[in-house]
Parts: C-alpha cells; sequence; structure tokens
C-alpha cells in the first residue's frame, strides 16, 4: 500500500519547486484521508506529477517539511543513516568539530531538528512533529558515525522546551536522553574556556552561530576599552579580553547571564578586565552618553528584535536606535561590531538601517568586514529561513 498523498493547487509550490523544503497549507487542494500528523506523506502536483515525499502535520501552518525529492525514496534507517553521515563529513571537512552544531534542521535535510556537540556532551532540540519520532534513531546513528571518528558521546540532553513546539500539536519539553551528567558542560573556543549550561541556557545552552564573528574581533581589541552589549554569557567580551583589550564592559539584562558571564571570565582569569554588569542597554547607552564616555571599540549582538514580517518595523527601530546610541559613544576612528540574528531583519534591510543611523549622527562608515553565521550552520539556498545572521565590523569615523 502506497503513501497518503498531498495535491498541491495549481500555482502552488513556488518555493518547493525552486528548491524548498516547506509546503504550507494553503498551498494544498486536497489531502486523502488516510493521511496521519506526524507520518510521510507523497506531495503532487495539481496535474499528478510526484513532487517527493515529506512529513505531515494538518496542526502546523508548514503542513509539510520534506524530506526527499525521490518518488521513490524509502524513509528507513538506511536513509537516515546517509543523512546523518553527510551531515557530521560536511562539518569536519569545514569548522573545528570540538564544539560545533552537527545538524541544523532543514540545511542539513533533516527539517525541524538541531543538534549541538559542547564537548562529549549533544544537546538536541526537535521541532516537528515527523522529526521527532526519528530523534532516537538519528541520535543513535550520530554518535555511532561520531565513535567511529574515537570520538566518545557521553550524554544527550533534550531542550525542545521551544514554544514553538505547540504549533505542531507537541508539548515543550526538557530532559536527559541519556543517563544523567552534570548539566555545566566545560568547552574551549578560540582559545576561550565557557561554561556551558545546557539545562538553563538560552536555547541549547550556547551560541555556536558567532564562532568566527567572535575570533574576528581579536585583532581590532588588543589594547582597548571595549564596551560588549547583550553579553548573554561573556562570549565577545571574553574573546576581546583574551585577545589583550585594555578594559572590557560586558552588559545583559539578564542577572543569570551576567553571573555566568564573570565565571566564565574567572575561568579565563580576566576578571581584572572583563567586568560585567546586569543593565537595559536601551537605558544604559544613553546614560553613558550623558556621562561623556567613550569607548574603541562597540559589540552589538542583541536577540532577535523580530520573529515575524509583522513586527519588523518596530524591529527597525530598536537596531537603529542601538547602533545611533553606539556611534556616539565610539571615538573617533573606532570599532563597531553589529550584528542581527533575526531571518525577517534581511541583509538588505539591516544595511538600509544601519546606514540610516549614521547618517543621523553624521559619521562616515568605513566597512571593515561582513560577515554571517559559521559553516556549521550553512546556508541552504532556495531555504531562505537558513540564512539568518548578519553581521558587520565597522570603523566609524566622523565627517571630515
Amino acid at each position: 500500500m502506497g503513501l497518503p498523498v498531498a495535491t498541491l493547487k495549481k500555482g502552488e509550490g513556488r518555493m518547493l519547486k525552486a528548491g524548498g523544503l516547506w509546503v504550507f497549507d494553503n498551498e494544498i487542494a486536497a489531502v486523502t484521508e488516510d493521511a496521519v500528523n506526524g507520518e510521510l506523506i507523497m506531495v503532487e502536483d495539481f496535474d499528478g506529477y510526484p513532487m517527493g515525499t515529506g512529513f505531515y502535520n494538518s496542526n502546523s501552518k508548514i503542513t509539510i517539511r520534506m524530506m526527499s525529492r525521490n518518488k521513490d525514496a524509502v524513509i528507513d534507517e538506511a536513509f537516515l543513516r546517509e543523512r546523518v553521515q553527510a551531515a557530521w563529513n560536511y562539518r569536519k571537512r569545514t569548522v573545528d568539530i570540538s564544539s560545533c552544531r552537527v545538524i541544523f534542521g532543514e540545511a542539513d535535510f533533516l527539517p525541524g531538528l538541531v543538534v549541538d556537540k559542547f564537548s562529549d556532551v549533544l544537546v538536541v532540540q526537535s521541532l516537528a512533529m515527523g522529526i521527532d519520532r526519528m530523534k532516537e534513531t538519528i541520535l543513535r546513528l550520530l554518535i555511532e558515525a561520531m565513535l567511529e571518528d574515537g570520538i566518545h558521546i557521553r550524554g544527550v540532553y533534550e531542550r525542545s522546551d521551544a514554544k514553538v513546539r505547540r504549533q505542531e500539536g507537541m508539548q515543550p519539553w526538557k530532559g536527559f536522553l541519556s543517563e544523567p551528567f552534570d548539566p555545566k558542560v566545560q568547552i574551549v573556543e578560540n582559545g576561550v574556556k565557557y561554561i556551558v549550561d545546557v539545562e538553563e541556557g538560552q536555547k541549547t545552552g550556547f551560541f555556536l552561530d558567532q564562532k568566527y564573528n567572535r575570533l574576528s574581533i581579536h585583532k581590532i581589541c588588543q589594547g582597548m576599552d571595549v564596551l560588549d552589549c547583550f553579553t548573554h554569557t561573556g562570549s565577545f567580551a571574553l574573546n576581546a579580553g583574551i585577545a589583550g583589550a585594555k578594559s572590557v564592559l560586558g552588559i545583559d539584562a539578564s542577572q543569570l547571564a551576567v553571573d555566568q558571564a564573570t565565571e566564565n571570565a574567572k575561568l579565563n582569569g580576566l576578571q581584572e578586565v572583563v567586568k560585567f554588569q546586569c543593565e537595559d542597554v536601551f537605558a544604559l547607552l544613553p546614560r553613558l552618553e550623558a556621562e561623556g564616555r567613550k569607548f574603541d571599540v562597540i559589540i552589538l549582538d542583541p536577540p532577535a528584535f523580530t520573529k515575524s514580517r509583522s513586527s519588523v518595523k518596530n524591529a527597525v527601530k530598536g537596531y537603529r536606535e542601538i547602533n545611533l546610541r553606539a556611534m556616539k559613544l565610539l571615538k573617533d576612528g573606532g570599532f563597531l561590531a553589529t550584528c542581527s540574528c533575526s531571518h525577517f531583519m534581511t541583509y538588505e534591510l539591516f544595511t538600509q538601517t544601519i546606514g540610516q543611523a549614521a547618517k543621523n549622527v553624521h559619521k562616515r562608515l568605513r566597512q571593515v568586514e561582513y560577515r554571517h553565521q559559521a559553516p556549521d550552520h550553512p546556508i541552504l539556498w532556495a531555504a531562505e529561513e537558513s540564512y539568518y545572521l548578519k553581521f558587520y565590523i565597522f570603523q566609524v569615523m566622523n565627517q571630515p
């Protein structure tokens, strides 16, 4: 007996036909009665042409997440082993695998699943019903692939506590998928030591996507006074400190994050150089300006100000405000490292917003470099959602 079938409306499925992996609810004309949420379904164009196989879920606006374009594909353990091995091989070729994102959902053709490796621990986040039913098999295959390279994984923790799971008809959940272990895991990245709290930290515990962007600030921070805004657990601040900054001030609105960042500073012997404060960045920047404070380098790594198209306008205001304030706090010729981690804040819009901020405060920008997320978070062309992190370094100068 064959798979259930979803038939697209005439003229729909444009994203799918361009190479994307999602089919939305409003693109589907009909679904056969034997379709079951979380199970596989065949997708056909309006004229019956086979488009491939994916997971079906009527609870979600993303009703089908594609697994294969091959109409004859069998989604079994052998299929999953091939996908997992390809993901692991890619990381071995492109990044430092001591700590990295090993599976990045759609960009690794395993939609809805994220797996991060922190030293010898894996953290998994499962956000789609279909892949959730396969996660234990995928994790076993991944651990086996790593073991073949002499890498022993001592534990697995699940951080599927994101609210978005409710949109898939699943409850948020977190907990051990292995024998319990100390959830505070020490890692080393760019020569900096961190304690990653996989149980209570944000998302999977640590933002691996900025790894090489953090490395890129080393040269500009040597001997400088640095301000790191939205520091989280201190990653940019500590990179500035280890690179030889004269002083570093890290700011975050979360006392828990500030406490973790302070512990990380001690771990690296940087507690005399790198200091942290619990403050609202939007309130602090005008106050520092009023006090006449100036910095050589300012880093802006805010959380996503928008998670939907409907709130982009307010997000633009937020990004413009913090960049404008930062430019005013920089010494003439100082450096601004600024980024956005929102998919909906596009490269073009982010670039335009920074330009407007500079114009408003009569500053000239000299671009040092433009970067995006680390290669272990690959950008899959045609899957727009996989390109989300934009990162600039500018030299900020007064108008001559």
